[in-house]
């Protein structure tokens, strides 16, 4: 059964204004008192025999609050449990409590670098492989909610290591409405134009993708246009579309590479021209389109948005960070959009590009929800471990989970948020697995509102294979990523995790089964990445 929630506001809460970790002790009371409110919400268990929870509905007993720790040592869970060594959890940490809190993200830049790289011929970087980003490039069926927040699906599979399965939660905001419905948009273009832009695939191409992605904007649209070498300069300011196509396009011919990078010129100009542009009504948008390789001035993205916090904070203005080049500072554009209350994605060529700027045009310029956090909490008498995939660069103190004051992260219509967690169950476990929860603020009154689903044991798919070709494809993307950030370990460190030539005849299979091209293109990377060990 699957059931939807018509109202869900929720009255704001009182936090302390502070990010620091409470004791435990208090944390425990506040959990206590939060499952005793009945604040969180989850479906109809799985006792109707459905493999995935989608729910808004009212929680019935709300979520555990967190057990004692378990103790520390790689394989102490197995010993206490009379499990066999040799397991994973040599490879994972046990939880140091039963709650994991992280603000959404919808990045998807990784992966477009690492396949980039991978189709040069090279391994990409271990420190540029975020998992939760190969996982959130491929589409999901979630449920959708009819308005702005989102709905949550929870579902998992037994792995082929013992007690070990992957749990799936899934968030899903509205459809994206078409150019036509959404609000207006007042977009500002911060372009590198510095020297290292010259080379085939990048400025050529950002210059292709803003033309086009200017003949889709409505006419009530506006554009900026602000481009940065050594200096930063804005060469167009902000313009209505309506009559003005043609000067935008004249500017967008213009833009020519110069020297050096001054990328923290380049933002603080685009800010100062978005704020000077700003529209009321409309989405303020900065969108950054570099390589990343900052040379000169500033080159710390907490002190580049440091300088433009007012115009961030007071104003709602978020940043796009889009990637180009094959030499590409992941960390830098990385950090920017994370502080900068945006997201990044990747291009190589002509087909991201118009993925990025024309298809998905709704979704990267409007917003539906604000501050957005996820938590998940793993009842302890059915859970011993569980580890987060990716994430490391979102995690938020579980005691700010309702702190509204504590950053989270702006999703728009048409998104899935995917969090993929390694558990290992205890054996015989059977009941409650997990309740997860989702936090965001309306994007234009910024009321509080919240939705949760959860998980039994017994709706746990009895293998990867017999799971849903979503799950699959997830599973694969986020097995492929931990192969390609442990080039040490061949089955890298999650639980199940077959090998690259394995992965790589279940992506195949899944490419046919779904005809799916971003499914394909996943294939190919991973023989791509075989052929480079």
């Amino acid at each position: 059964m699957k059931t939807h929630q018509t109202d869900r506001t929720r009255p704001r809460q009182e936090h302390a204004h502070h990010r620091t970790r409470k004791p435990r002790r208090l944390r425990t009371t506040l959990l206590a008192l939060t499952a005793a409110s009945g604040l969180l919400l989850t479906g109809c268990g799985a006792g109707d025999g459905s493999h995935s929870n989608t729910s808004n509905a009212r929680n019935r007993t709300g979520f555990p609050a967190p057990a004692p720790p378990v103790a520390t040592g790689g394989d102490n869970s197995s010993e206490q449990d009379g499990e066999q060594t040799g397991t994973p959890a040599d490879k994972i940490a046990p939880s140091p409590d039963y709650l994991s809190t992280f603000a959404l993200d919808v990045d998807t830049a990784s992966y477009g670098y690492a396949r980039r790289v991978l189709a040069d011929g090279q391994r990409p970087d271990p420190s540029t492989i975020r998992p939760e980003e190969f996982v959130n490039s491929f589409r999901q069926d979630y449920d959708r909610p009819d308005g702005n927040g989102f709905t949550v699906t929870v579902d998992g599979a037994r792995t082929d290591s013992s007690n070990w399965s992957l749990v799936r939660v899934g968030l899903a905001t509205r459809t994206a409405d078409s150019t036509d419905e959404r609000p207006p948009a007042a977009l500002t273009f911060v372009i590198d134009v510095s020297g290292s832009m010259s080379e085939t695939g990048r400025l050529d191409l950002a210059k292709k993708s803003l033309d086009e992605m200017t003949d889709r904007l409505r006419d009530d649209d506006s554009v900026a246009l602000v481009t940065f070498s050594d200096e930063a300069e804005t060469v167009l300011p902000m313009t209505r579309l309506d009559g003005h196509r043609g000067q935008v396009h004249e500017a967008i011919d213009e833009l020519e590479t110069q020297s050096s990078t001054n990328l923290g010129a380049g933002v603080e100009t685009g800010y100062a021209t978005a704020t000077e542009g700003l529209r009321e009504g409309a989405t303020n948008r900065v969108v950054l389109i570099s390589d990343g390789l900052a040379n000169s001035g500033d080159t710390n993205a907490d002190s580049i948005l440091d300088r433009i916090a007012n115009e961030r904070r007071d104003h709602g203005i978020t940043l796009f960070g889009v990637g180009v080049g094959s030499d590409y500072g992941d960390a830098l554009m990385e950090k920017l959009a994370d502080k900068g209350d945006g997201h990044t994605a990747y291009i190589s060529d002509d087909a991201d590009a118009r993925k990025v700027f024309v298809d998905q045009l709704p979704q990267n310029i409007d917003l539906t929800a604000r501050d957005a956090k996820a938590q998940v909490a793993f009842d302890p008498e059915t859970v011993a471990q569980f580890r987060l995939i990716g994430y490391e660069d979102r995690k938020v103190a579980d005691d700010d989970f309702r702190n509204d004051n504590v950053d989270g992260g702006e999703i728009g219509p048409g998104h899935t948020v995917t969090a993929l967690y390694a558990v290992r169950t205890r054996p015989g476990a059977d009941g409650h697995l997990a309740t997860a929860s989702v936090r965001w603020l309306d994007p234009n009154t910024r009321a509080p509102h919240e939705d949760s689903g959860q998980l039994e044991t017994g709706a746990l798919h009895d293998s990867l294979t017999s799971a849903p070709n979503t799950f699959q494809v997830t599973a694969v993307a986020a097995y492929f990523a931990d192969t390609l950030r442990s080039p040490e370990d061949s089955t890298g460190t999650l639980p199940g995790n077959p090998g690259l030539t394995e992965l790589a005849a279940r992506a195949h299979t899944l490419a046919r089964k779904t005809e799916d091209k971003d499914v394909r293109q996943l294939a190919e990377a991973i023989d791509e990445a075989r052929r480079t060990d």
